[in-house]
């Protein structure tokens, strides 16, 4: 049981050592996370758009 404690004591200490980022940093890393994931799902929809009309020439 005292190890367990030692551990939590540990874990609360490094967290205060820890250098979070700043509210602009996470924001700026948002933004770049989501416009990544829509750029990314408009080309992945181009191409189910292009290899579905492409079945379909093949596949009557």
């Amino acid at each position: 049981m005292n190890g367990l404690v030692q551990y939590f004591k540990d874990a609360r200490a490094e967290l205060g050592r820890v250098t979070w980022p700043s509210r602009e940093a996470v924001i700026e890393g948002t933004q770049a996370v989501l416009v990544f994931v829509i750029a990314l799902s408009v080309v992945v929809y181009l191409y189910d758009l292009i290899f579905g009309n492409l079945v379909k020439l093949v596949l009557p």
